[in-house]
């Protein structure tokens, strides 16, 4: 038993256009590099004190509404962030007034029993620049403040 191709296939070839397959892959690679950068501004790991467990109750995590984070990034310097918006300024004094800005900016929309910011700071931050932060938390129309903390291995280096 042999296999002959069909007179009317004979000479013909197929060719398989693969430029749909290119556009879908090039909107893939630019869809989930803006996804990794997006999540890893949300919620970059923060390093915690030595001797603190765990903090963030289950009932609590959806509870959540503006969260201020402080870390300290490669060039030694402290990065800010109210949410997924990074805060940047010049000097810290401007830097905590845009804190506060974006912090009611945040909690606008609740009542007064419900204003409440999850604050995350890095071990490795000082006070000296934290401070900036928890004024930001103190003139905004924040009612209740809570420190976040994860177990220092669950966080991702």
């Amino acid at each position: 038993m042999s296999f002959e191709i069909p007179k009317r296939y004979r000479g013909t070839v197929q060719t398989l256009n693969v430029i749909p397959f290119v556009d879908i892959l090039f909107l893939l690679i630019i869809f989930f590099s803006l996804m990794g950068q997006l999540l890893e501004t949300e919620a970059p790991a923060v390093l915690l004190p030595d001797g603190c467990d765990f903090a963030v109750a289950e009932n609590q995590m959806g509870a959540q509404v503006a969260t201020v984070t402080l870390t300290r990034n490669e060039a030694g310097r402290s990065d800010f962030a109210v949410g997924a918006e990074k805060v940047t300024g010049a000097d810290y004094e401007e830097l905590s007034g845009r804190l506060t800005g974006l912090i009611d900016l945040c909690l606008k929309d609740l009542p007064a029993d419900k204003r409440i910011v999850t604050l995350r700071i890095d071990k490795d931050i000082p006070y000296a620049e934290a401070q900036y932060a928890l004024a930001a938390v103190a003139k905004s129309t924040a009612t209740d403040i809570r420190l976040a903390a994860v177990k220092e291995s669950s966080v991702t280096k």
